[in-house]
């Protein structure tokens, strides 16, 4: 894995050395595939890009659901020198239409309906080869990832071929091992995430292991799936265990009997589950953390052996975190209380900057500052306590409430409006909306809800609309966005 160059490598070097190993599953259609038979395909799909005139460089879009083809799509891009750009089924025509305009890709895999650029149909698993050598690696830029970060709309994060395959190579290095060859996978998650992308599918190619891959996941079906395929990894986040947990203890130990490691990242994992997950069937919950940003992973508590209630872990092997004040000096934490600043990262696996011209990336020394907030303890853990800025997280996915007001602002209706993160048993946070609307005029939160979903992406849509007649506001006119996460009256 070491000698990679590009990240298509890793599905190479996994065909040659266990080429009738599984390595794909679809549950939606019982379908297995060898990693040989992935490779081959990987080899015709990149062949059929360079054929319809991909260049090395060009932005390719890549819109599909969780499924091999969609692996073999990623994998035919990168290995005909293209740079992927993973994008949601889910989202409405605008931001479809936007995000290709601004990362300039005029071809999408998959479903491209409601954009005007060129439709290439996904690829087919059956055809294969010859082998096409792979195209660019190293420095050049992979994946355009987009992510609304800390600030502003939806920014493309530039990750190389280096900073993801230094991020396979750095979880890989933890013991026990995330993923190793025997290990069957229980993938659940979108596969356009980077969280599915980089933890998921990449770490699979990198050990030469098992996917089993699951459009959606829904507790009773993912535990009779996990049975069946004797899943022994499960990638996941916060809301699939607090799904499971809600079946009978003894259907969870019957089901899980052939897991060994559950590891949970995208969003904070509630203390609860880690003790709940333990006391129903002896295996905890790893924790990781880390951004698109940073290819992704950062810390895990796999790091230290141990799950720690409210800590993200340690750093992995290869990276550094430090803390740092908000003009990026390093804290001095000598105190006999741990010192609380801006978690700071250096590593092989960080991103180039922000599309297109690499801006805001790490800093000349190599270090990036994430935007959360956070403090190490006496063990040199990690724990998160609060995001610089008001960005909502909705399992695992960012959500800029600017993004979601201006949306909100285009209704005639409206003076202002303000969107905040609250609790959600499901989905970790959800959007809530407060609306100050002109006198004399009438709206209802079902025509709000409607609106942002013909605008927004799913996990944008607000799940609250509350009215007011007016905003909180500080004294320099900035929105008081935390009176606004209580409830009207509260």
């Amino acid at each position: 894995m070491t000698s990679a160059r590009n990240v298509a490598d890793l599905v190479r070097a996994s065909a040659r050395r266990g080429p009738q190993h599984a390595a794909l599953i679809d549950v939606a259609s019982g379908a297995s595939y060898t990693w040989e038979t992935i490779d081959g395909a990987v080899d015709a799909f990149a062949r059929r890009l360079a054929d319809s005139g991909v260049e090395p460089g060009d932005r390719v879009a890549v819109r599909m659901p969780t499924c091999p083809e969609f692996a073999v799509a990623v994998w035919g891009v990168l290995r005909a020198g293209g740079v992927v750009v993973p994008i949601g089924t889910g989202q409405p025509a605008r931001e479809l239409q936007r995000l290709l305009a601004d990362s300039g890709a005029e071809l999408v895999v998959g479903d491209g309906e409601g954009s005007d650029a060129s439709v290439l149909a996904a690829p087919v698993m059956s055809e294969q080869g010859p082998e096409f050598e792979s195209v660019r690696g190293g420095e050049d830029l992979a994946v355009l990832g987009y992510t609304s970060g800390t600030s502003g709309s939806a920014r493309g994060v530039m990750l190389s071929h280096r900073a993801l395959l230094s991020n396979v190579e750095q979880c890989a290095s933890l013991r026990p091992a995330p993923v190793t060859p025997g290990d069957r996978v229980l993938l659940a998650l979108p596969l356009f995430h980077v969280y599915g992308l980089g933890p998921g599918l990449l770490q699979v190619a990198g050990a030469g292991a098992t996917a089993v891959l699951l459009e959606r996941f829904d507790p009773a079906a993912a535990l009779e799936v996990i049975e069946a395929h004797r899943i022994t990894t499960m990638v996941g986040v916060p809301p699939m265990y607090r799904a499971l947990l809600a079946a009978p203890t003894e259907v969870l130990r019957e089901k899980l009997a052939t897991v060994r490691l559950f590891t949970s990242g995208a969003a904070p994992l509630p203390a609860g589950v880690i003790d709940e997950m333990r006391t129903a069937i002896g295996i905890p919950v790893y924790e990781g953390y880390g951004l698109t940003e940073t290819g992704p992973v950062l810390t895990s508590t796999l790091v230290g052996g141990v799950p720690k209630p409210g800590s993200v872990g340690r750093a992995l092997p290869g990276v550094e975190i430090r803390l740092v004040d908000t003009d990026g000096s390093p804290l001095d934490l000598d105190e006999d209380e741990p010192g609380t600043g801006l978690v700071s990262a250096r590593g092989a696996n960080l991103f180039s900057g922000y599309w297109p011209d690499g801006a805001h990336g790490p800093d000349a020394e190599g270090w990036f500052r994430t935007g959360d907030v956070g403090f190490i303890d006496e063990d040199g853990d990690l724990h998160l306590v609060d995001r610089a800025g008001d960005l909502i997280i909705v399992n695992g996915f960012n959500v800029y409430p600017h993004e979601v007001e201006q949306v909100i602002g285009e209704l005639s209706e409206v003076v202002e409006a303000a969107a905040v993160g609250i609790p959600d048993e499901k989905t970790g946070e959800s959007v809530k909306v407060v609306l100050v609307l002109h006198d004399g005029a009438e709206l209802t939160p079902e025509k709000v809800i409607a609106h942002c979903a013909e605008r927004l992406a799913k996990f944008k849509v607000p799940t609250a609309v509350e009215f007011a007649p007016a905003l909180p506001h500080s004294p320099t006119g900035k929105l008081a966005r935390a009176i606004l996460r209580k409830p009207l009256g509260a």
